[in-house]
C-alpha cells in the first residue's frame, strides 16, 4: 500500500502547470491526470498497483518524473518494467520516488536525506538549484489535497 502512495505521489509531481487553488480540491493521480505530462508514471503507478494508495489520506510528498524524463530511459526499460512479472521491480522503483509526509519546497536543507517510501534515502543538493540525487526539480510545492508533487526531469533509481 505504501508503494502505491509513492507511485501516485510521483505521477501527480510531474504535472507543471497547475493552477493551486484548482490543485488543493484534487489527489495527487487526479492533479497528475490533469497536467497532461505525467502519463509514463500513471501508467507505471497502475501497472505497480499503487494508484488507490496513491490516492489515500497521505500526506505523501512525490518527486514526479515527467514523460520527457520515463522517454530520456534507454530503450525498452519502460515497457520491460510495464510487464506483469516486474510489477514488484516497478513498485520499488516508484516507491523511491515518495516520502511520507508533505515536504514544502521551504522544509529541504542542503545535503538533507530523506527516506523514501521504498526504505532508501534521497539526498537533497541546493547547491545548484533543487535536486533530489541527480535529477533536477523544475518546478515544485504543487500541493494535492492528499500531499505535494515536486516534478524531476530525470526517473530516479533506488541503490541496488
Amino acid at each position: 500500500m505504501l508503494r502505491s502512495t509513492i507511485l501516485a505521489a510521483s505521477i501527480a509531481l510531474a504535472a507543471p502547470a497547475f493552477a493551486e487553488s484548482h490543485a488543493m480540491s484534487k489527489d495527487i493521480v487526479e492533479t497528475a491526470t490533469e497536467a497532461g505530462t505525467f502519463e509514463t508514471l500513471l501508467a507505471a503507478a497502475q501497472a505497480a498497483d499503487l494508484v488507490d494508495t496513491l490516492k489515500g489520506d497521505g500526506p505523501f510528498t512525490i518527486f514526479a518524473p515527467t514523460d520527457a524524463a520515463f522517454d530520456a530511459l534507454p530503450d525498452g526499460t519502460v515497457e520491460d518494467l510495464l510487464k506483469p512479472e516486474n510489477q514488484d521491480k516497478l513498485a520499488e522503483i516508484l516507491t523511491y520516488h515518495v516520502i511520507a509526509g508533505k515536504v514544502m519546497s521551504t522544509d529541504l536543507t542542503d545535503d538533507m536525506k530523506a527516506a523514501t517510501v521504498e526504505g532508501a534515502d534521497v539526498t537533497i543538493d541546493l547547491d545548484n538549484g533543487v535536486m533530489v540525487n541527480d535529477a533536477t526539480v523544475t518546478q515544485a510545492d504543487i500541493e494535492a489535497s492528499n500531499g505535494v508533487i515536486h516534478v524531476i526531469d530525470k526517473v530516479i533509481m533506488p541503490p541496488m
